[in-house]
């Protein structure tokens, strides 16, 4: 959904539910479940505050399993005006928070995206107890008991091993 800044009212655009948005990701695989956005506008800066939530399909990092993630993350973003081509503008605190719309246009779908791919997880897991692979036998420790013994440690390790030991002494 691209609006047009001109065009947004004074009571501002209030946006709720995901018919106005069939496709705003990429990745067709991603999933827009909810939303709510309030667009508003004072003078040539345009707000866009509200929430999302949406699904997106992930790998676990620590059994490598497939599973879905649910992003819900909040959008509170200024957009400002492009400065004009080979125009130079030294950028004060607030433009570090900013984006920039051309053309009188804001790609309300773009947005969706980065704040949709912002609120995943750095280390994706499936669950917070997921036990992980093997580190021996590789099998899935969630889906299978494994009898392998436990890894030890590596003997180069072991003078950092012993300091990090008198350190927590």
């Amino acid at each position: 959904m691209v609006i047009r800044v001109s065009e947004i009212p004074e009571e501002g655009i209030q946006i709720e539910g995901v018919s106005a948005f069939p496709e705003p990701f990429q990745d067709r695989s991603w999933r827009l479940e909810d939303l709510e956005l309030a667009v508003s506008k004072e003078g040539d800066t345009v707000f866009v505050d509200g929430r999302l939530e949406a699904r997106m399909p992930q790998v676990c990092s620590r059994c490598l399993e497939p599973y879905e993630a649910r992003v819900e993350a909040d959008v509170h973003t200024r957009f400002v005006p492009s400065p004009g081509r080979g125009e130079e503008r030294e950028l004060g605190v607030d433009d570090l928070e900013s984006d920039v719309y051309d053309h009188d246009q804001i790609d309300l779908d773009a947005l969706l995206e980065t704040e949709a791919a912002l609120g995943l997880p750095m280390k994706p897991l499936c669950r917070e107890d997921c036990k992980g692979l093997c580190p021996s036998c590789g099998v899935n420790r969630n889906a299978v008991a494994c009898a392998c013994a436990p890894v030890t440690s590596d003997p180069r390790w072991a003078a950092l091993k012993t300091l990090a030991d008198r350190l927590h002494r």
